[in-house]
């Protein structure tokens, strides 16, 4: 087996929530989807499964953090710029929070932090790797 992620989200709103990560780019896989969860994909990789907040507390008696606390910050590389700034762009179109941290511009690598409807974070970025390798 390949070497995977799934990262699981509590949710308030499953329908609204798959509509949104949708916007970003990501699609559903129906196989792992029902009433109380939905997987959806990113790449050959990542996953992110989506709980209502009844299936999250079948994994954990842990509390669900608010929306306005941050316990993870998720990234994802992009292929440019404009890529970011859609994301960013189709996030707070759907429901999401843009630029919820201050963007960063540090030259080889351009960053933006949004918020999904649940008040998880999630911060598309581009570097040009070229660059990186120079300095």
């Amino acid at each position: 087996m390949s070497r995977m992620i799934f990262v699981n989200l509590p949710v308030s709103n499953l329908r609204a929530s798959m509509a949104f990560y949708e916007a970003l780019g990501f699609t559903n896989n129906p196989q792992f989807t029902d009433e109380t969860a939905a997987c959806m994909v990113w790449s050959d990789a990542i996953y992110v499964m989506l709980l209502t907040h009844d299936k999250w507390r079948t994994f954990t008696d842990r509390p669900i953090c608010p929306a306005t606390s941050s316990e993870v910050s998720l990234a994802l590389a992009l292929d440019s710029r404009e890529a970011v700034d859609a994301m960013i762009d189709a996030a707070a179109a759907h429901g999401g929070t843009a630029d919820v941290n201050p963007v960063q511009e540090l030259g080889f690598m351009y960053a933006r932090d949004l918020t999904d409807p649940d008040g998880h974070v999630w911060g598309p970025l581009w570097m040009d790797m070229s660059a990186v390798q120079a300095a």
